[in-house]
């Protein structure tokens, strides 16, 4: 190589240098920061907005949030990313832990593709019925499940979701015989259940209180490991007659991999600190959700121990998607 190539050469690599430096440097960031997330209505798009606010009110720069049509969709697209710290995503249990022991050709390895920064939180869900039950617990619920094989239809938020597998698990646990029907999200699911047929599901616990104080819904449990600090009323599945039984839906943000150590460590102080103030407390709370801060590695523990769990539960329940 002669002087004028190594000297071209050694411009490119400095330059290539100068490119990735301010990714992990004090003044980030210095253009728009893109969150990607689910479709408007669910928790992550919540979250992913409320988060993405307060970073631009910190940063004093815009933070986008750009909707996608799944999690798992949006997770994929960030797996893509370039790892410069300007995409994230907030993405969930679903598309980190679910699906990559269901769909083979997913495109991403969440474990490989992606950095996790911070679990955000935990969501109670909880089994709820239509007024028409006959049915007030949930051990009168199931025995009057088992008087009526085949005849008790679930409402789901779709293959593979949170509530998906707490109904096939239940049915596991049980021995009910029960047939699960598919809606395009928790929300439908519940829409559903509202309108008498299906009569039962489990639902994120998002919108569901006041239904419960209105008459509109029976809630027979939470699937949390403890009683839902915004629900205490409502016994945990455990305490109405299955011990054992726990369920949770998370969210979390990540960021493509390979994105510096030292930025992954700056938007964890940063997003850590906003979940934590009282207000997102308090905003997470209406919406069913606890608010959980992690460390990035507490984060990617947690992934891969919630992975070989639903490993299990898929492999016990038979759950596929098409």
């Amino acid at each position: 190589m002669g002087v004028l190539q190594k000297a071209v050469a050694s411009l490119i690599a400095a330059g290539a240098a100068t490119m990735v430096v301010p990714a992990g440097a004090e003044n980030y960031p210095t253009h728009p920061v893109r969150i990607l997330a689910g479709p408007p209505g669910t928790l992550t798009e919540s979250a992913a907005r409320q988060v993405g606010q307060r970073l631009s009110e910190r940063w004093g720069k815009p933070v986008v949030v750009e909707n996608r049509a799944t999690n798992t969709v949006a997770t994929g697209a960030a797996a893509q990313a370039p790892a410069d710290g300007y995409t994230l995503v907030m993405s969930d249990r679903t598309a980190l832990a679910a699906f990559p022991s269901l769909q083979k050709a997913l495109g991403y390895d969440p474990l490989k593709d992606l950095v996790p920064i911070t679990r955000v939180a935990v969501a109670a869900m909880v089994l709820v019925a239509h007024p028409s039950v006959p049915a007030a617990t949930l051990r009168e619920f199931i025995e009057y499940s088992k008087k009526q094989p085949g005849m008790v239809d679930f409402a789901t938020a779709g293959p593979a979701t949170a509530p998906h597998l707490a109904n096939e698990m239940l049915r596991l646990m049980t021995g009910i015989n029960v047939q699960s029907i598919q809606y395009k999200g928790s929300g439908a699911a519940q829409l559903a259940i509202l309108g008498g047929e299906p009569k039962v599901g489990f639902v994120l616990a998002s919108n569901t209180w006041s239904l419960v104080s209105a008459g509109k819904l029976k809630a027979y449990a939470v699937t949390t490991g403890r009683r839902f600090s915004g629900a205490p009323e409502i016994p945990t599945a455990s305490e109405a007659g299955l011990p054992g039984f726990e369920s949770l839906y998370w969210i979390g943000m990540l960021a493509p991999a390979r994105t510096p150590g030292t930025l992954v460590n700056r938007l964890n102080r940063d997003i850590v600190e906003i979940v934590q103030t009282q207000a997102l407390q308090a905003a997470f709370l209406v919406q069913g959700a606890e608010t959980a801060p992690s460390t990035p590695e507490e984060f990617a523990a947690f992934i891969q121990r919630e992975t070989t769990k639903l490993n299990r539960e898929i492999e016990l329940t038979g759950v596929r998607v098409n």
